[in-house]
């Protein structure tokens, strides 16, 4: 489904179960349902441009670098949930990928 049928979708469905509007509460629990996840065709295609654009032989890739390949499909800032799928996803091929900055780990 192409980007402007599935946001003319969102937005029809918004209207259906919010005929009257969002309630303010309502919103943060709506980004969370409708937060976007890259498919696997898009965790597949971001995974072989990191590998094509990466150092040899295998260099590592940083999560910054996937989170900009993402944005670049997106066109969106990505959620951790999809970088660490192209994580997985690279990883599972014997490709390295960097520490989690955030996880405490140096290696």
């Amino acid at each position: 489904m192409d980007r402007p049928t599935l946001l003319q979708k969102v937005v029809e469905w918004l209207r259906a179960g919010y005929p009257d509007g969002v309630p303010h509460n309502d919103y943060i629990p709506l980004v969370a349902l409708l937060r976007r996840q890259l498919t696997d065709d898009e965790v597949t295609q971001v995974s072989a441009e990191l590998v094509r654009e990466s150092p040899r032989p295998p260099g590592p890739i940083s999560k910054i670098d996937a989170a900009v390949k993402i944005t670049h499909y997106t066109h969106e800032l990505p959620h951790e949930d999809d970088i660490t799928r192209v994580r997985a996803h690279l990883e599972s091929r014997g490709w390295p990928f960097d520490a989690d900055p955030t996880d405490g780990d140096p290696s």
